[in-house]
């Protein structure tokens, strides 16, 4: 492409500062290696953006007046996202910029005003996680998936909350100028080189609080700290000296979900980080994290993450992985191409996700 690229992120009252920081502040590291990108911070007749912290950002352009074409139009999030969804001049330019634009990305909240625009009907998308069943009420059109950092779904990314926005800027500016600049960029920027677009936005280890009931709560310790133990719903009753149905009772009220599927889930994500962490084959992987074979974790992994434990670790290789090669550091997971319905399909096995281990319950 001859020239920088032309990027502009769209802000409105009660913007999120920090959804619109990360991209320019990417953006900018990355114009120190040439003028790569031509950036504007656009708004609503090009007034100042009070954000959401009271902060004041000056835009540099009035929505209504730019033309196209552009290379990349990134809506941010913010707590006035549901009042910029419902203007309709904001939405219309937004869609007529969208037509002029060869990709089109929103950031956390952001989501409602492209999803107002009918950009995402039909679409997979994301958004913050505590906004996707709003967001999925409003537009049912949108297929909401609140697990990812970001999704792709035919030339329109959606990214999920806040920090997302930086892990979104590196991934277009490594598909726009490749690795080794994405890397000059992070270090820039002390920030981890990318994180897997599936990546989960929520760590099952930090983001829900420790649970009312002691009972509960040591029971939660146990399956963070030993995921290779029995953790069966038997075993766990009874080493709480409950019934298996009080037992599921408790976890239903206290984490949301029964005691098996808390398991897995913890078992599933420490797999992750062991697979993002060191270069061990995948058997063992599944024994340290109690499952009973290389395939129940994949089958695990897959309905978690979409995609495979060997397509996660191979995509930690073409980004992390390069800024530490031979370094035994893997790399990041790749997100899911979608079909044509915009729903992503599950990756198929390779034979490195294949295999078995000493049974574990």
């Amino acid at each position: 492409m001859d020239g920088p690229r032309r990027v502009v992120v769209v802000g409105y009252p009660d913007a999120e500062l920090l959804d619109i920081a990360c991209l320019t502040t990417a953006f900018d590291y990355a114009n120190r290696a040439g003028p790569l990108y031509d950036l504007l911070v656009a708004s609503p007749a090009g007034r100042p953006i009070t954000c959401q912290s009271g902060l004041v950002l000056n835009a540099q352009a009035a929505v209504e007046r730019l033309r196209g074409p552009l290379d990349t139009l990134i809506v941010s999030g913010g707590e006035g996202h549901l009042a910029a969804a419902e203007d309709a001049r904001l939405v219309a330019h937004v869609r007529r910029l969208a037509r002029e634009s060869r990709r089109v990305a929103s950031v956390c909240t952001g989501a409602s005003v492209l999803a107002a625009a009918g950009l995402l009907d039909g679409r997979r998308a994301t958004t913050h996680w505590l906004y996707a069943d709003q967001l999925a009420a409003r537009y049912p059109a949108v297929e909401v998936d609140p697990r990812p950092i970001y999704i792709r779904d035919r030339g329109v990314t959606t990214a999920a909350g806040v920090t997302s926005a930086l892990d979104l800027a590196l991934a277009f500016i490594e598909e726009d100028h490749g690795a080794e600049l994405t890397r000059h960029v992070a270090r820039a920027l002390v920030t981890y080189l990318q994180r897997p677009g599936n990546q989960a936005q929520m760590s099952m280890f930090v983001a829900a609080p420790a649970p009312d009931d002691d009972l509960v709560r040591e029971l939660v310790r146990l399956i963070r700290t030993a995921p290779d133990a029995d953790l069966s719903p038997a075993a766990l009753a009874a080493r709480a000296a409950v019934s298996e149905r009080h037992l599921t009772r408790l976890f239903v009220a206290q984490l949301g979900q029964s005691p098996a599927r808390y398991v897995r889930a913890v078992r599933t994500e420490a797999a992750a980080q062991l697979l993002g962490s060191s270069r061990l084959p995948l058997a063992r992987i599944a024994a340290r994290c109690g499952f009973p074979s290389a395939e129940a974790l994949r089958q695990a992994f897959v309905d978690r993450y979409g995609a495979t434990p060997s397509h996660y670790r191979a995509h930690f290789a073409t980004t992390r992985g390069r800024a530490s090669a031979g370094s035994g550091q893997p790399t990041a997971a790749r997100t899911r191409k979608p079909r044509p319905s915009g729903r992503s399909s599950s990756m198929q096995a390779s034979a490195s996700d294949r295999g078995t281990t000493r049974a574990r319950r």
